[in-house]
């Protein structure tokens, strides 16, 4: 699996109009889609939405049996979607990679990005993100470090689905990232998931890449036609 770099990364949209208090870029190979769109009922206007906004996604995959793969995954997308979509949740994003890794066939790998903001008791933002891991269940791999946003903690599990989940039984990573904004009460959680646990340590690599290019103020604000609207 190739990373790819920041200086390739596409900016989110919020850095173009009114977003969300939040502004990042992600690497080449995610999608970001409407949350509606993953959260309602097949056959909904919503739902064709979905087919519309993951048409580029399907045609970059290498070869027919890939999108083949990645539709039949995408029910399992939904549903992952759905056992961590909350009030705070902002975005989400899809990502297709090639397993480039030696030895292996060069199938795609499937993840999924979400940023939801979380409400805190005021505190000093380094004791906040530390914070957020001590009173998190079962992280390993744990990692604190200064991101040009401020402080961040680093962590993830790895987590066999329940048969009532619905889930594929195969492991489930996901690593996270707590980055606390500047006002101190509130945090963004960013969440990777996969099932591509080998990739573990360029899935780790993507994340911290995407917490560097997070901002909590507007880039495009002082600049003529940008800012919030």
């Amino acid at each position: 699996m190739t990373t790819a770099p920041v200086s390739n990364a596409t900016p989110h949209p919020s850095t173009q109009a009114s977003g969300d208090g939040i502004w990042f870029a992600v690497p080449a190979g995610f999608t970001s889609l409407p949350l509606e769109t993953l959260v309602t009922p097949p056959g909904s206007p919503e739902a064709e939405r979905l087919h519309q906004n993951l048409a580029p996604l399907l045609d970059s995959a290498p070869d027919e049996v890939s999108r083949q793969q990645f539709t039949a995954t995408l029910s399992v997308v939904r549903r992952m979607l759905r056992s961590v979509y909350t009030e705070g949740t902002v975005h989400c994003a899809v990502g297709l990679h090639r397993d480039d890794t030696e030895g292996r066939d060069g199938g795609p790998l499937l993840s999924l990005f979400t940023i939801s903001w979380v409400d805190t008791a005021w505190a000093p933002r380094g004791v906040t993100a530390a914070r957020a891991l001590v009173t998190a269940e079962g992280h390993t791999h744990i990692e604190y470090a200064e991101v040009p946003c401020g402080p961040a903690a680093f962590g993830e599990t790895l987590r066999m689905p329940t048969v009532e989940s619905g889930f594929p039984r195969k492991p489930l990573l996901q690593i996270y990232g707590y980055l606390p904004h500047p006002d101190g009460t509130a945090l963004a959680l960013l969440t990777l998931g996969t099932t591509a646990v080998p990739q573990r340590e360029q899935y780790r690599t993507i994340l911290r890449q995407i917490a560097r290019t997070v901002t909590f103020d507007d880039p495009f604000a002082a600049a003529p036609g940008g800012g919030r609207s």
